[in-house]
Order: C-alpha cells, then structure tokens, then sequence
C-alpha cells in the first residue's frame, strides 16, 4: 500500500513541522507550494521533501497525480484576526478555493483520505457553528465543501480544530514571539487588558497530533468526517502567559496593558465543544514549551 501523502502549506511555521514528522514516520512527502513561497522554513527542517511548485489549476492536479497519494493533509490557509474589504478575495481564494481544487484533484487521482485543519476560532462563545472571524467562517465553509466530497465521492475526512501555536524559530510575529522579542528591553508591548484566557500549543505536540491523527485516518475502513481538537492544556490569562514568559525567560517584558483595546469579537475562552483527539495528549506544558525558547 502506498505511504505517500501531499502536504499543502507546507512551507509554514506549524506546516514544514508536521511535514518533516511525516517524513520521519516513513512516508514519502510531496509538498505543494505556492510559485512564490520561500522554501526557507521547510528547508531548515532537514526533511526529504518532494516539492511542487503550483497554484492551482492543471499543473495542481498534476502535481497530485503524480504523487498518487494515500492522505492528503491540508494546512495550507490565509489567517487573518481581521480583514480589510479588501482582504475578503484573498482569504476565500486561500481558504476556500484552493482547498476545493485539492479535493477535486485528490479525488479524481483516487486518494480517498483527507486531514484538514481546522480552528477553535469556528466557535465564538462555545457555540457549534458561530465563527469568530471571516477567516473562521472560511474554515468553515470549505468544510461544507468537504462534507460534499465525503458523500459524492466516498472520502474518509478528518478536521483536526487547532488553539494558537508557538516554538522555537516561529517567524509569524504572534503572542509568544513578541514576547521572547520584548524580554529584557524597554520596547513595550502594546496588549489588552489581559483578561481573555488563551489556550497555547506547542508545535512539537501540534505535529505529534497530526500523526496521531495521519493514523486514526488511515485505519478507518469507510467513509464519513470526524472532527477533533488539539490543546495546550490549561489555558491561561494573557497576564498570567506573560508572567509565565518573564519567569522563563528570566528577565521582565515591559507590556502596556490596556493599549490595544479588545477585538470586536475577541476569544475570552478558548472553546471546548470539539472533542480532544483520541490517544493524543499534550506533553509540553506552558512552562516546558517556553522554556525551548
């Protein structure tokens, strides 16, 4: 039986990370790449990576046909906290669109096996189909997408919901970057009250889940889509995450609380209505993973 898998958005952060895992397991990787992505990142994970370098159309439907794959695992998005209007195009061309095209080429090359990535933000407030954001109601659609694969074409699925992600090397800017940035100058970071609780995960356990996940998937005898979620653990206040960080870094963060208002519709609690994926557990703890840094 074939153990190759396509990986798209392969070339970020949490993407290069479970592609190189893969690879590690065994399986031939195949990475769909934008013409225009810098192969840094995947690059300075080391792995044995087969690239295709394609935005769609023909030339993705031949990238998949060739790698003749087993799973397809799908990554590859367009986050935004907020869009601009005229942002809206890009984030439904990435999130929407594309994914549609993989699916169609995976189908039509006889993979019947998708994990795709999903986010906690699809459930403001806890609740089962309420995105925080226009990029969660993109994550959101596409899975109407996928839904309708599922069924025409018999697919076995997998959305696996994911928090907010950190580690070593992360070049995306996010919370725990600019914190290790800040640690020990005087450049303060502009930051909102601090009362929302955020659920943090280490990318080493992101990947893990992935092939906890890639396995699950591949055992299931039919068809159908299962959705699960990674945690972190425990989540914290965003005050009780920086001084998590000023201990581990051991140095202070200047932070200016209060300077950046909270979002229109800004996450106080991490939602917990997808169920945690099964034989999967966090190893890292928030003092563990920062102290990587």
């Amino acid at each position: 039986m074939s153990d190759r898998v396509v990986v798209t958005g392969a070339t970020g952060f949490v993407g290069s990370h479970v592609a190189a895992a893969l690879a590690a397991a065994g399986w031939t990787v195949h990475a769909l790449v934008r013409p225009e992505s810098s192969l840094a990142t995947l690059e300075a994970r080391g792995a044995d990576v087969v690239v295709h370098r394609c935005a769609g159309g023909p030339a993705l439907r031949d990238a998949i046909a060739s790698a003749a794959p087993r799973l397809v695992v799908h990554l590859a998005s367009l986050f935004l906290a907020e869009h601009r209007p005229e942002q809206v195009a890009p984030l439904i061309d990435a999130n929407v669109r594309y994914g549609a095209e993989v699916l169609e080429a995976a189908t039509a090359a006889g993979c019947r096996r998708v994990l795709n990535t999903g986010t906690t933000w699809q459930h403001h407030e806890g609740r089962a189909h309420e995105p925080v954001a226009l990029y969660a109601a993109t994550k959101t659609a596409f899975e109407a997408i996928l839904a309708y694969y599922v069924s025409a074409e018999g697919l076995a699925a997998l959305t696996l919901e994911l928090p907010d992600t950190y580690g070593p090397g992360d070049p995306r800017g996010k919370l725990v970057a600019a914190l290790r940035a800040r640690a020990g100058t005087a450049d303060a970071l502009a930051l909102s009250p601090g009362a929302q609780r955020v659920d943090l995960l280490h990318v080493d356990d992101a990947y893990a889940g992935f092939l906890v996940a890639a396995d699950r998937l591949c055992a299931a005898s039919g068809g159908g889509h299962a959705r699960f979620r990674l945690s972190g653990g425990a989540p914290r206040s965003l005050r009780e995450v920086v001084a998590a960080a000023e201990r581990a870094f051991g140095a202070p963060i200047p932070v200016s609380w209060g300077a950046r208002p909270y979002r229109r519709r800004e996450v106080m609690e991490p939602a917990t209505v997808t169920p945690l994926l099964p034989g999967w557990s966090p190893r890292l703890t928030l003092e563990a993973g920062l102290a990587t840094l």
